[in-house]
Protein backbone atom coordinates (compact mmCIF):
# COMPACT_ATOMS: atom_id res chain seq x y z
CA UNK A 1 0.00 0.00 0.00
CA UNK A 2 1.45 3.34 -1.10
CA UNK A 3 0.73 6.40 1.05
CA UNK A 4 1.51 10.04 0.25
CA UNK A 5 2.21 11.89 3.50
CA UNK A 6 1.62 15.62 3.15
CA UNK A 7 2.72 18.48 5.43
CA UNK A 8 5.62 16.36 6.66
CA UNK A 9 7.99 17.71 9.28
CA UNK A 10 11.18 15.95 10.43
CA UNK A 11 9.50 14.75 13.62
CA UNK A 12 6.60 13.22 11.65
CA UNK A 13 9.01 11.23 9.53
CA UNK A 14 11.04 10.12 12.56
CA UNK A 15 8.01 8.67 14.33
CA UNK A 16 6.54 7.01 11.25
CA UNK A 17 9.83 5.46 10.17
CA UNK A 18 10.76 4.02 13.56
CA UNK A 19 7.34 2.40 14.08
CA UNK A 20 7.28 -1.42 13.86
CA UNK A 21 4.72 -1.35 11.00
CA UNK A 22 6.76 1.04 8.86
CA UNK A 23 8.20 -1.74 6.65
CA UNK A 24 4.70 -2.92 5.68
CA UNK A 25 3.86 0.28 3.78
CA UNK A 26 5.44 2.49 1.15
CA UNK A 27 5.33 5.99 2.59
CA UNK A 28 6.42 8.93 0.46
CA UNK A 29 6.88 12.18 2.35
CA UNK A 30 5.96 15.61 0.97
CA UNK A 31 6.83 18.73 2.94
CA UNK A 32 4.20 20.73 1.05
CA UNK A 33 0.57 21.00 2.14
CA UNK A 34 -2.13 19.19 0.19
CA UNK A 35 -3.98 21.83 -1.83
CA UNK A 36 -5.43 22.30 -5.30
CA UNK A 37 -1.94 23.06 -6.54
CA UNK A 38 -0.34 19.93 -5.06
CA UNK A 39 -3.15 17.35 -5.34
CA UNK A 40 -1.58 16.01 -8.54
CA UNK A 41 1.27 14.61 -6.40
CA UNK A 42 -1.17 11.92 -5.22
CA UNK A 43 -1.05 10.09 -8.57
CA UNK A 44 -0.03 6.48 -8.07
CA UNK A 45 -0.84 6.39 -4.35
CA UNK A 46 -3.54 4.37 -2.60
CA UNK A 47 -3.95 6.79 0.29
CA UNK A 48 -3.02 10.26 1.46
CA UNK A 49 -2.06 11.08 5.03
CA UNK A 50 -2.87 14.69 5.94
CA UNK A 51 -2.70 17.12 8.85
CA UNK A 52 -4.65 20.12 10.12
CA UNK A 53 -3.66 22.67 7.49
CA UNK A 54 -4.11 20.48 4.43
CA UNK A 55 -7.08 21.63 2.36
CA UNK A 56 -9.02 18.54 1.32
CA UNK A 57 -11.89 20.33 -0.38
CA UNK A 58 -14.16 19.04 -3.14
CA UNK A 59 -11.82 20.12 -5.93
CA UNK A 60 -8.89 18.36 -4.24
CA UNK A 61 -10.97 15.23 -3.62
CA UNK A 62 -11.90 15.04 -7.31
CA UNK A 63 -8.20 14.98 -8.20
CA UNK A 64 -7.48 12.37 -5.50
CA UNK A 65 -10.28 10.14 -6.78
CA UNK A 66 -9.16 10.49 -10.39
CA UNK A 67 -5.63 9.57 -9.30
CA UNK A 68 -6.84 6.35 -7.69
CA UNK A 69 -6.66 7.39 -4.04
CA UNK A 70 -9.16 5.44 -1.91
CA UNK A 71 -8.35 6.61 1.63
CA UNK A 72 -7.80 9.93 3.39
CA UNK A 73 -5.98 9.29 6.67
CA UNK A 74 -5.98 12.26 9.01
CA UNK A 75 -3.25 12.24 11.63
CA UNK A 76 -5.27 14.57 13.84
CA UNK A 77 -8.65 14.62 15.58
CA UNK A 78 -10.34 17.52 13.79
CA UNK A 79 -11.67 17.02 10.27
CA UNK A 80 -13.16 20.42 9.42
CA UNK A 81 -10.55 20.73 6.65
CA UNK A 82 -12.00 17.73 4.80
CA UNK A 83 -15.17 17.79 2.70
CA UNK A 84 -16.50 14.50 4.09
CA UNK A 85 -19.62 14.50 1.90
CA UNK A 86 -17.56 14.96 -1.23
CA UNK A 87 -15.21 12.18 -0.15
CA UNK A 88 -18.17 9.84 0.30
CA UNK A 89 -19.61 10.81 -3.07
CA UNK A 90 -16.29 9.96 -4.75
CA UNK A 91 -15.89 6.67 -2.90
CA UNK A 92 -13.08 7.76 -0.56
CA UNK A 93 -12.99 6.67 3.06
CA UNK A 94 -11.91 9.19 5.70
CA UNK A 95 -10.29 8.11 8.96
CA UNK A 96 -8.84 10.15 11.80
CA UNK A 97 -7.05 9.97 15.14
CA UNK A 98 -9.93 10.78 17.53
CA UNK A 99 -7.81 10.97 20.67
CA UNK A 100 -4.04 11.01 20.96
CA UNK A 101 -3.30 12.81 24.23
CA UNK A 102 -6.04 14.99 25.67
CA UNK A 103 -3.70 15.65 28.60
CA UNK A 104 -1.12 17.26 26.29
CA UNK A 105 -3.57 19.91 25.05
CA UNK A 106 -5.15 20.41 28.48
CA UNK A 107 -1.76 20.91 30.12
CA UNK A 108 -0.69 23.38 27.43
CA UNK A 109 -3.92 25.29 28.03
CA UNK A 110 -3.03 25.62 31.69
CA UNK A 111 0.49 26.69 30.73
CA UNK A 112 -0.94 29.52 28.62
CA UNK A 113 -3.13 30.66 31.53
CA UNK A 114 -0.29 30.66 34.05
CA UNK A 115 2.18 32.30 31.67
CA UNK A 116 -0.23 35.07 30.70
CA UNK A 117 -1.21 35.65 34.30
CA UNK A 118 2.18 35.51 36.03
CA UNK A 119 4.15 36.81 33.02
CA UNK A 120 6.91 34.25 33.44
CA UNK A 121 7.96 34.67 29.80
CA UNK A 122 8.63 38.37 30.41
CA UNK A 123 10.37 37.69 33.72
CA UNK A 124 12.67 35.17 31.98
CA UNK A 125 13.73 37.72 29.38
CA UNK A 126 14.22 40.43 32.00
CA UNK A 127 16.47 38.30 34.19
CA UNK A 128 18.64 37.38 31.20
CA UNK A 129 19.19 41.11 30.65
CA UNK A 130 20.04 41.71 34.32
CA UNK A 131 16.68 43.34 35.10
CA UNK A 132 15.37 42.00 38.41
CA UNK A 133 12.51 44.52 38.75
CA UNK A 134 8.98 43.31 39.50
CA UNK A 135 7.31 46.32 37.90
CA UNK A 136 4.36 45.33 35.67
CA UNK A 137 4.70 41.64 36.51
CA UNK A 138 1.78 41.44 38.93
CA UNK A 139 -0.71 38.63 38.37
CA UNK A 140 -3.74 37.29 40.21
CA UNK A 141 -4.62 34.17 42.18
CA UNK A 142 -6.16 31.56 39.92
CA UNK A 143 -7.57 29.95 43.08
CA UNK A 144 -11.25 30.75 43.51
CA UNK A 145 -11.74 32.12 40.01
CA UNK A 146 -14.57 30.96 37.75
CA UNK A 147 -13.30 29.05 34.74
CA UNK A 148 -15.61 28.68 31.74
CA UNK A 149 -15.08 25.64 29.53
CA UNK A 150 -16.76 25.46 26.12
CA UNK A 151 -16.71 21.81 25.13
CA UNK A 152 -16.15 18.99 27.61
CA UNK A 153 -15.00 16.15 25.39
CA UNK A 154 -11.81 14.35 26.32
CA UNK A 155 -9.62 17.46 26.21
CA UNK A 156 -12.14 19.70 27.93
CA UNK A 157 -12.70 17.08 30.61
CA UNK A 158 -8.95 16.74 31.22
CA UNK A 159 -8.70 20.52 31.50
CA UNK A 160 -11.60 20.64 34.00
CA UNK A 161 -9.78 18.15 36.22
CA UNK A 162 -6.62 20.24 36.10
CA UNK A 163 -8.30 23.51 37.05
CA UNK A 164 -10.30 21.74 39.74
CA UNK A 165 -6.96 21.06 41.39
CA UNK A 166 -6.30 24.80 41.42
CA UNK A 167 -9.43 25.35 43.51
CA UNK A 168 -11.45 26.98 40.73
CA UNK A 169 -15.19 27.10 40.16
CA UNK A 170 -16.03 25.58 36.78
CA UNK A 171 -18.98 26.35 34.55
CA UNK A 172 -19.18 24.49 31.25
CA UNK A 173 -21.19 24.25 28.09
CA UNK A 174 -21.57 21.10 26.04
CA UNK A 175 -24.42 19.58 24.09
CA UNK A 176 -23.81 16.37 26.05
CA UNK A 177 -23.02 17.15 29.71
CA UNK A 178 -20.69 14.70 31.44
CA UNK A 179 -22.05 12.96 34.52
CA UNK A 180 -18.48 12.35 35.66
CA UNK A 181 -17.70 16.08 35.54
CA UNK A 182 -20.97 16.96 37.26
CA UNK A 183 -19.98 14.60 40.07
CA UNK A 184 -16.62 16.39 40.18
CA UNK A 185 -18.41 19.69 40.79
CA UNK A 186 -18.63 21.13 37.29
CA UNK A 187 -21.78 23.17 36.67
CA UNK A 188 -23.30 23.11 33.20
CA UNK A 189 -25.11 26.06 31.68
CA UNK A 190 -25.74 27.74 28.37
CA UNK A 191 -22.85 29.15 26.37
CA UNK A 192 -24.18 32.60 27.30
CA UNK A 193 -23.94 31.65 30.99
CA UNK A 194 -20.32 30.63 30.45
CA UNK A 195 -19.48 33.91 28.75
CA UNK A 196 -21.24 36.06 31.34
CA UNK A 197 -19.88 34.50 34.53
CA UNK A 198 -16.33 33.38 33.77
CA UNK A 199 -13.08 35.09 34.69
CA UNK A 200 -11.22 32.78 32.30
CA UNK A 201 -12.80 31.15 29.22
CA UNK A 202 -11.18 28.16 27.54
CA UNK A 203 -12.38 26.83 24.19
CA UNK A 204 -12.32 23.05 23.65
CA UNK A 205 -15.10 22.51 21.11
CA UNK A 206 -14.79 21.36 17.50
CA UNK A 207 -15.13 23.80 14.63
CA UNK A 208 -18.57 23.48 13.04
CA UNK A 209 -21.03 25.84 11.36
CA UNK A 210 -22.53 26.47 14.81
CA UNK A 211 -19.25 27.17 16.59
CA UNK A 212 -17.45 29.21 13.94
CA UNK A 213 -16.74 32.66 15.42
CA UNK A 214 -18.40 31.69 18.68
CA UNK A 215 -16.22 34.41 20.16
CA UNK A 216 -17.30 37.57 18.37
CA UNK A 217 -18.25 41.17 19.18
CA UNK A 218 -21.63 40.13 20.58
CA UNK A 219 -20.31 37.35 22.82
CA UNK A 220 -17.38 39.49 23.96
CA UNK A 221 -19.89 42.13 25.06
CA UNK A 222 -21.46 39.54 27.39
CA UNK A 223 -18.16 38.80 29.10
CA UNK A 224 -16.67 40.28 32.24
CA UNK A 225 -14.34 43.22 31.85
CA UNK A 226 -10.69 42.09 31.51
CA UNK A 227 -11.70 38.49 30.82
CA UNK A 228 -9.00 35.99 29.83
CA UNK A 229 -9.75 33.95 26.69
CA UNK A 230 -7.78 30.83 25.77
CA UNK A 231 -8.11 28.87 22.51
CA UNK A 232 -6.27 25.59 21.96
CA UNK A 233 -8.93 24.08 19.71
CA UNK A 234 -9.47 25.64 16.26
CA UNK A 235 -8.55 29.14 15.14
CA UNK A 236 -11.87 30.04 13.53
CA UNK A 237 -13.70 29.72 16.85
CA UNK A 238 -12.56 33.31 17.37
CA UNK A 239 -13.38 36.19 15.04
CA UNK A 240 -9.93 37.76 14.78
CA UNK A 241 -11.00 41.31 13.95
CA UNK A 242 -13.51 41.28 16.83
CA UNK A 243 -10.96 40.00 19.37
CA UNK A 244 -8.54 42.73 18.27
CA UNK A 245 -11.24 45.31 18.98
CA UNK A 246 -11.91 43.66 22.34
CA UNK A 247 -8.23 43.86 23.25
CA UNK A 248 -7.95 47.47 22.06
CA UNK A 249 -10.93 48.52 24.19
CA UNK A 250 -9.48 46.55 27.16
CA UNK A 251 -12.70 44.55 27.45
CA UNK A 252 -10.52 41.49 26.86
CA UNK A 253 -7.74 41.51 29.41
CA UNK A 254 -5.74 38.52 28.19
CA UNK A 255 -5.67 36.32 25.11
CA UNK A 256 -3.80 33.05 24.76
CA UNK A 257 -4.03 31.18 21.45
CA UNK A 258 -2.34 28.08 20.12
CA UNK A 259 -4.44 28.25 16.95
CA UNK A 260 -5.26 31.05 14.53
CA UNK A 261 -7.81 31.59 11.76
CA UNK A 262 -5.19 32.00 9.02
CA UNK A 263 -2.55 29.76 10.55
CA UNK A 264 -1.97 27.68 7.42
CA UNK A 265 0.11 30.54 6.01
CA UNK A 266 2.22 30.85 9.16
CA UNK A 267 2.32 27.97 11.58
CA UNK A 268 4.86 25.13 11.35
CA UNK A 269 7.16 27.40 9.31
CA UNK A 270 10.32 29.37 10.12
CA UNK A 271 9.49 32.90 8.97
CA UNK A 272 12.16 34.62 11.05
CA UNK A 273 13.87 36.00 7.93
CA UNK A 274 10.62 36.83 6.12
CA UNK A 275 8.31 39.81 6.09
CA UNK A 276 5.01 38.56 7.49
CA UNK A 277 2.13 39.77 5.34
CA UNK A 278 -0.66 38.97 7.81
CA UNK A 279 -1.69 42.27 9.43
CA UNK A 280 -3.98 40.60 11.96
CA UNK A 281 -1.30 38.34 13.44
CA UNK A 282 1.10 41.29 13.55
CA UNK A 283 -1.50 43.32 15.42
CA UNK A 284 -2.07 40.49 17.89
CA UNK A 285 1.67 40.12 18.41
CA UNK A 286 1.88 43.81 19.30
CA UNK A 287 -0.33 43.45 22.40
CA UNK A 288 1.60 42.86 25.64
CA UNK A 289 -1.29 40.80 27.03
CA UNK A 290 -1.45 38.33 24.12
CA UNK A 291 0.44 35.03 24.08
CA UNK A 292 0.65 33.02 20.85
CA UNK A 293 2.08 29.56 20.37
CA UNK A 294 2.29 27.83 17.02
CA UNK A 295 -0.16 24.91 17.29
CA UNK A 296 2.13 23.07 19.71
CA UNK A 297 -0.44 22.10 22.37
CA UNK A 298 -0.60 18.53 21.06
CA UNK A 299 3.16 18.25 20.68
CA UNK A 300 4.38 15.76 23.27
CA UNK A 301 6.28 12.51 22.93
CA UNK A 302 3.25 10.54 24.09
CA UNK A 303 0.93 12.29 21.64
CA UNK A 304 3.24 11.70 18.68
CA UNK A 305 3.55 8.03 19.55
CA UNK A 306 -0.23 7.67 19.75
CA UNK A 307 -0.85 9.59 16.51
CA UNK A 308 1.58 7.30 14.72
CA UNK A 309 0.15 4.13 16.25
CA UNK A 310 -3.49 4.96 15.45
CA UNK A 311 -2.66 6.15 11.93
CA UNK A 312 -0.92 2.87 11.18
CA UNK A 313 -3.82 0.95 12.72
CA UNK A 314 -6.26 2.86 10.50
CA UNK A 315 -4.15 1.98 7.45
CA UNK A 316 -3.92 -1.67 8.49
CA UNK A 317 -7.67 -1.99 9.06
CA UNK A 318 -8.45 -0.43 5.69
CA UNK A 319 -5.92 -2.59 3.89
CA UNK A 320 -7.35 -5.72 5.54
CA UNK A 321 -10.94 -4.79 4.67
CA UNK A 322 -11.89 -4.59 8.34
CA UNK A 323 -14.36 -2.30 10.09
CA UNK A 324 -12.93 1.23 10.37
CA UNK A 325 -13.66 2.26 13.93
CA UNK A 326 -12.11 5.71 13.39
CA UNK A 327 -13.98 6.45 10.16
CA UNK A 328 -15.49 9.92 9.75
CA UNK A 329 -18.97 9.60 8.31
Amino acid sequence: MKIAVFSTKPYDRDYFEKHPQASEYQLHYFETNLTDDTASLSKGFDAVCVFVNDKVHESVIKVLANNGVKLIALRCAGYNNVDVNSAKAHGLKVVRVPAYSPHAVAEHTMALILTLNRKTHKAYNRIREGNFSLNNLMGFDVFGKTIGVVGTGQIGAAFCKIVKGFGCNIIAFDLYPSEELIALGVTYGSVEDVFKTSDIISLHCPLTEDTKHIVNSSSIELMKNHVMIINTSRGALINTSDIIKGLSSKKVGFLGIDVYEQEENLFFKDLSESIIQDDDILRLMSFPNVLITSHQAYFTKEAMEEITRITYENLRAYNAGEFLKNEVK
